[in-house]
């Protein structure tokens, strides 16, 4: 899968959830929606690793679940780029790929 066809899913899933829930997805959501998502993200990185509560969850559990938050803060990063105008390839290949 492309990052252009990925774009197009997690757009059509975020606008579906959003309509579902009467969410209204302006500029300040997509920042704040993301911000959350760390949260979840370093709250499940703190289970999986033994710095937090476990939740009675096993092992495997709590790993499929940090694998879900890693998602979670991938899509809405990609999300608010493109609410953005950030065209994310470009952004990637001038900070992270050049030979500077």
């Amino acid at each position: 899968m492309n990052l252009k066809s990925l774009m197009v899913k997690i757009e059509k899933i975020s606008l579906s959830y959003s309509k579902k829930y009467n969410i209204s997805r302006d500029r300040l959501w997509y920042l704040l929606k993301l911000q959350e998502e760390v949260g979840e993200l370093t709250q499940s990185y703190l289970s999986m690793n033994g710095q937090g509560r476990r939740k009675n969850k096993t092992p495997q559990e709590l790993r499929h679940n940090f694998e879900n938050e890693v998602a979670d803060v991938l899509c809405h990063t990609l999300l608010l780029a493109q609410s953005e105008d950030v065209n994310i390839k470009k952004a990637v290949e001038k900070k992270w790929l050049s030979q500077d």
